[in-house]
């Protein structure tokens, strides 16, 4: 057995039938009957799509950095966090290469991570601002995080194309938690031009002209049986922004707290994201 194809909290193959998970149409085929969520999330860790994004999770999984040179990576796509009633949706940009594609579970096992789940921690929505990998414990409450592009990308970089092959996995699981979901907040420029059309294909009403990303930028849509979703910006918790203070703990608080807040969710009274 080779170091990627290994079993440890890996969720079980599911043979999708007619087409091949290296298949360019694997994610469109394999995403548009999957239900519920749990095996959305088991059919997309099968997904070969895109050559490029395959062959650097799988080279990062085999080489390893030294500081996890003993543990198993699992160089796979990344599926989304979270409970399949979440009212909140936080979707970035794609696993980081010694981060997700390691541990095999969303912002967890790098410093963006750390950022994201200290800031839901101290909202009340996980139980624990801490994220080391599957069996640590941690639980969101009301809150799912996802990703546009599930495989971690060469430079965090990935291309339109793979943006757009990726799409089908985020359209169903937009599609999937409609039922109970009131806000996402979108991280960074990427995941904002990434989301609205997976929003649109999942039936959501854009208005025109397309909203412009921006920090705090909030924006309400509606499903096609009018039923509203708050849309919100925020820079991204990745290391660039948050050494740089160009995002800060206070900045990303608030953010979730007036999306947790617009989402109904309960939060603790102190937790409104102002503090210094």
């Amino acid at each position: 057995m080779s170091d990627i194809e290994h079993d440890a909290g890996r969720p079980p193959d599911r043979p999708v039938p007619g087409v091949s998970p290296d298949s360019a149409d694997f994610p469109q085929v394999a995403a548009r009957t999957a239900e519920p969520l749990a095996v959305l999330d088991s059919v997309l860790t099968d997904c070969r799509a895109c050559p490029r994004l395959v062959d650097w999770r799988e080279e990062v999984a085999r080489t390893r950095r030294a500081a996890f040179a003993e543990q198993e990576y699992w160089g796979r796509p990344v599926p989304g966090f979270g409970p399949a009633d979440a009212r909140l949706l936080v979707i970035g940009l794609a696993p980081a290469a010694h981060g997700g594609n390691r541990t095999g579970r969303m912002f967890t096992g790098d410093r963006s991570g750390d950022v994201l789940f200290a800031a839901l921690h101290e909202l009340g929505l996980a139980s624990s601002g801490v994220a080391t990998g599957p069996g640590d414990g941690l639980t969101l409450h009301g809150v799912r995080v996802t990703s546009p592009v599930h495989c971690a990308p060469p430079a965090n970089r990935p291309t339109p194309a793979e943006r757009d092959t990726c799409r089908p996995w985020l359209v169903r699981e937009l599609e999937l938690l409609g039922p109970a979901l009131r806000a996402v907040v979108l991280l960074g420029a990427f995941g904002w031009g990434a989301t609205l059309p997976a929003l649109a294909a999942a039936g959501y009403e854009l208005p025109r002209p397309r909203p412009v990303f921006g920090h705090g930028a909030r924006v309400t849509l509606r499903s096609g049986t009018g039923r509203p979703l708050d849309v919100f910006g925020c820079f991204h918790v990745s290391q660039r922004n948050t050494f740089t203070g160009r995002l800060t703990p206070a900045m990303l608080t608030r953010v979730l707290a007036d999306a947790a807040t617009a989402a109904g969710l309960e939060m603790p009274a102190n937790a409104t994201g102002d503090q210094a």
